[in-house]
């Protein structure tokens, strides 16, 4: 280091000398002022070292928390996805329309059929075997009939939206 100022002065064998006023100084130069011990710096390295482990584990743990959720909502797309595929394969003889419930059949050779008559319009003894009822939104997706009835603030902005236009 060289402090070759005002405040320095150069000893033999001692380094530099710090012979400004006492604020200045890089090291405490008073007796009364509090010692500086190795202990104790070493206590506050590892005190900030604990806190600082403790804050990344924290924020680590919110983004694996965040990861686990962003899985899960990409199976549940994925899930969706393939349902709505499927429920489009299903034989139809109408012309399908966004907004309405279609309930859907199974036959005894496996094959899917969508129908306007839900189980109760035929007097509970439906012809095949009956699969769920769904409606169609406007986006082409198929909501399930049990989900219908929970609130969903955006399928009620989207109708909104598309009733302006």
């Amino acid at each position: 280091m060289n402090y070759m100022s005002r405040d320095y002065k150069k000893h033999e064998g001692k380094g530099d000398i710090h012979e400004g006023h006492a604020r200045s100084a890089p090291y405490p130069v008073s007796r009364l002022g509090a010692s500086v011990d190795l202990v104790d710096l070493a206590q506050q390295i590892s005190t900030a070292d604990s806190h600082i482990n403790t804050r990344v584990s924290a924020k680590l743990q919110i983004i694996a928390d965040q990861i686990r959720h962003l899985q899960r909502e990409a199976r549940d797309a994925l899930e969706s996805a393939q349902r709505d595929q499927e429920l489009h394969r299903a034989q139809c003889n109408f012309k399908r329309i966004p907004g309405r419930i279609y309930h859907l059949y199974r036959r005894s050779d496996g094959s899917n059929y969508f129908s306007m008559l839900g189980p109760d319009e035929w007097g509970n003894k439906p012809p095949h075997e009956f699969k769920g009822s769904y409606m169609l939104e406007n986006d082409m997706s198929w909501t399930p009939s049990e989900q219908l009835d929970k609130t969903d603030d955006s399928r009620e902005l989207v109708r909104r939206l598309l009733e302006d236009h």
